[in-house]
């Protein structure tokens, strides 16, 4: 018997859960338990921001695509290139190429991004901290700090201040 490995399987877009369901269905019927062990479809929680309010999602990592751990042969080849939804294996022609180990552990990813509902240009309000109350307007948006800059009147002039995302709120 081979060693199963880790396989992409291309999907139409939105159908990879379909795919999932319809593989792990022929699994079952066909009894390939000990030749497909896993079926997945990566997902990642994504911090989204908007007006203020934080608020955790899912997304899929890679739309398109299923991950399938599995004994390549003929049988589970076949089973799972005629599943409805499925265009193919990723690699050359159609020979399928598994995941190495270090794309394997990349999977595990960093901690979830955080999407924000505002841009440069974008008039906010501070509501928390010693600048609450002010009006500003954003001058830069660090994600990587998940901070923005933004111009206050400070004394009659403008004066960039450095907040977090929580920190503010879109007018």
């Amino acid at each position: 018997m081979a060693e199963a490995m880790w396989y992409v399987v291309h999907t139409y877009s939105g159908y990879e859960n379909k795919v999932k369901m319809d593989i792990e269905k022929t699994i079952e019927n066909r009894k390939l338990h000990d030749q497909i062990l896993e079926v997945s479809v990566p997902m990642q929680d994504v911090v989204e921001l908007k007006n203020g309010v934080r608020k955790t999602v899912a997304k899929k990592m890679f739309p398109g695509y299923v991950l399938i751990n599995m004994e390549m042969n003929d049988e589970t080849w076949y089973v799972v290139r005629n599943t409805r939804g499925v265009t193919g294996f990723v690699g050359p022609g159609s020979k399928p190429v598994p995941l190495s180990p270090e794309e394997i552990a990349s999977l595990a990813g960093p901690e979830a991004p955080v999407v924000v509902d505002f841009e440069i240009g974008d008039a906010v309000n501070v509501i928390s901290g010693v600048w609450e109350g002010t009006a500003g307007v954003i001058a830069a948006i660090n994600e990587s700090k998940q901070s923005v800059t933004i111009h206050v009147d400070m004394f009659g002039r403008e004066t960039p201040v450095e907040l977090g995302f929580e920190e503010v709120k879109k007018m």
